[in-house]
């Protein structure tokens, strides 16, 4: 469809076109993908596709495919990735359950499914009853959210209080309670809430974005990043690099804010030189503003991160090949090979073979 437009059609996304491999006398398009729709019996299941392409919804496409519900990736018995409809996937892990209400992980695994998935009310009957079995905090953690999530306002407070008094480290119910009391208009006691939350983890990168995203709301963009400095300014909060990654993050979205992102992303790494997030924050920002010379003068010394985190390696490996410096690429992906983590080492091995394979296009490209 030239530029993206249909009859009656404008689209400012992608599309995808279903037809019969018949409507393709002159050859399959080179960015065609092959679906083979299969019945629950595993025959083919074409009669819809007889009369050649034709128009259809995301649920009537599963359907179509063979899948009951949309199509979601989970792992055989050997670790193999394989697509499944969402409804077989959830109705196995129910009957799975139900064949053994004992097994109290099997509900678990459940009820996170439909969490994921947003099946909320099914999801607070399920930590319902392993709640009424036991005394995990994240458990009761759960029920509380699947409680908010459908405005059970004073259900969900009683389980969240709960799930704070149980995990007296975990700073998510209370970051879940702030979220109770702004759904409830009470600003002032989310704001109670979220703070309680740092002082439980003063690392809480999402808890510093809650309070910056409250206090925004009510006073402003000035005032929520004065408050934030003030707040991080406090002993207890003086080495995290958390407010400022928070803060970064608010600015880094907005093209014309990179600048003040990257002075505040600068901030955190001052506060905790070696924190990989506050290191990949600024790279990140220096990358966007192709100042690669700069990432690599921030990222070089702590290449023995990135044997550990491939996320800096990839940032730090961005900047050298960049900059064409192939021989600090190599030293660097021989570094990263000898990881014991398997993320790393996948990096390494890829990255490693894509660049053999430019050399060598590069060399046979040269005149003879």
């Amino acid at each position: 469809m030239a530029n993206n437009e249909g009859p009656g059609l404008s689209l400012t996304g992608g599309a995808a076109i279903v037809a019969p491999i018949s409507a393709f006398p002159n050859g399959v398009p080179g960015n065609a993908l092959v679906l083979l729709p299969l019945s629950p019996n595993g025959t083919m299941k074409e009669e819809q596709l007889i009369d050649g392409p034709i128009a259809l919804t995301m649920d009537q496409l599963w359907k179509t495919l063979g899948f009951n519900g949309p199509a979601v990736q989970v792992q055989d018995n050997e670790g193999r990735p394989i697509l499944v409809g969402l409804e077989d996937l959830l109705s196995g892990l129910e009957q799975h359950w139900q064949s053994n209400q004992e097994d109290l992980n099997a509900a678990r695994v459940y009820a996170q499914k439909l969490m994921e998935h947003e099946r909320f009310e099914k999801a607070e009957t399920v930590l319902s009853k392993i709640v009424a079995r036991g005394v995990d905090g994240n458990d009761w953690l759960g029920l509380g959210i699947a409680q908010l999530a459908q405005k059970k306002f004073e259900k969900a407070e009683k389980t969240l209080t709960g799930a704070q008094n149980l995990l007296k480290t975990n700073p998510l119910p209370s970051l879940h309670l702030a979220r109770l009391a702004k759904e409830k208009g009470d600003r002032a006691q989310e704001r109670t809430y979220a703070e309680k939350a740092l002082t439980i983890d003063s690392n809480f990168v999402d808890a510093w974005a809650y309070l910056f995203g409250a206090i925004l709301d009510t006073d402003g963009e000035e005032k929520a990043v004065a408050t934030i400095e003030q707040i991080a300014s406090k002993p207890e909060h003086s080495k995290t690099a958390s407010p400022y990654i928070a803060l970064q993050s608010h600015f880094a979205a907005d093209e014309g804010k990179r600048d003040q992102a990257a002075a505040l992303a600068k901030k955190a790494v001052e506060r905790a030189p070696g924190d990989p997030l506050a290191l990949l924050c600024l790279s990140a920002l220096y990358g966007q503003a192709e100042k690669f010379d700069e990432v690599v003068k921030l990222l070089a010394p702590h290449e023995a991160l990135m044997v550990r985190d491939v996320r800096v390696a990839n940032n730090y490996f961005q900047a050298l090949f960049a900059m064409q410096d192939l021989k600090r690429v190599t030293a660097l992906l021989n570094k990263l090979a000898t990881s014991s983590q398997q993320d790393v080492k996948q990096f390494a091995i890829e990255r490693s073979r894509a660049i053999a394979q430019m050399l060598q296009q590069q060399q046979q490209s040269l005149p003879s």
